[in-house]
């Protein structure tokens, strides 16, 4: 499957979603699709934020509760992504950030596009949980360049120092292990579901070995994509 054909113009992705674990590096390769397709990365976080800054109905809304001390319902966050996807920079696809989230989101959605030609794409991004857990509390980040250094795949000569600038090394006080434990039980109680759902429609779900370099990673992506709506349309045309 060459470069040429998953880059033709007349391949649309579709919506498309990304899945796994905290750390499986969701956000390298939303980002890297939004580059190569030119769609638009729809993130529940920013629409969030967003409604809220331009105090919309649904904004306000969502002020009163988290005021509250209250979580944003799915109805309400539905809504949001509903009026996202209405607009014009969506038609050829899109990348699913943070949504579905939750089985009842994902079912939602799948009502939400019934009438689309290009239903939801997902791809769960598979990565040993040891792994994980190596990536995120083994990452150090130099205050002065900015690089990442991870201290068991990619130490620096000096332990706790910048190679290029000499500077000490720091770390986000949430790259710990209680805190990846907490972050792995919110994904197994709710989006671990998300990825069975969709695991059930063969056609549309597929798995990738995460465990690879970016670059493999986004191979792998692509090739799952186009196969998967190659099949996807071939099915229709049967119809």
């Amino acid at each position: 499957m060459s470069d040429a054909s998953v880059n033709s113009r007349e391949f649309f992705p579709g919506p498309v979603l990304l899945l796994g674990a905290p750390g499986v590096g969701k956000g390298t390769q939303a980002k890297l699709l939004v580059d190569e397709f030119r769609i638009p990365q729809v993130s529940t976080g920013d629409l969030l934020r967003e409604h809220r800054k331009n105090h919309t109905p649904l904004g306000m809304m969502a002020d009163e509760l988290m005021s509250k001390g209250q979580l944003v319902p799915d109805e309400l966050v539905n809504e949001m992504v509903a009026a996202r996807l209405t607009e014009p920079d969506t038609k050829h696809g899109y990348i699913l950030d943070g949504f579905p989230r939750t089985l009842n989101q994902a079912e939602w959605l799948d009502g939400e596009l019934a009438t689309s030609a290009l239903p939801v794409i997902a791809i769960s991004i598979a990565v040993p949980e040891r792994e994980l857990l190596e990536r995120i509390t083994g990452r150090m980040t130099c205050p002065v360049c900015g690089t990442i250094y991870n201290v068991y795949s990619e130490p620096p000569a000096k332990a706790g120092h910048c190679d290029r600038e000499g500077a000490a090394l720091t770390r986000r006080p949430d790259d710990t292990e209680p805190v990846f434990r907490e972050r792995m039980k919110a994904f197994e109680a709710k989006t671990a579901a998300v990825i069975e759902y969709y695991r059930k429609h063969g056609g549309r779900f597929a798995e990738v070995n995460g465990n690879l370099s970016v670059d493999e990673v986004t191979q792998s992506i692509r090739g799952t994509l186009l196969r998967l709506r190659q099949h996807g349309e071939a099915e229709r045309q049967e119809k």
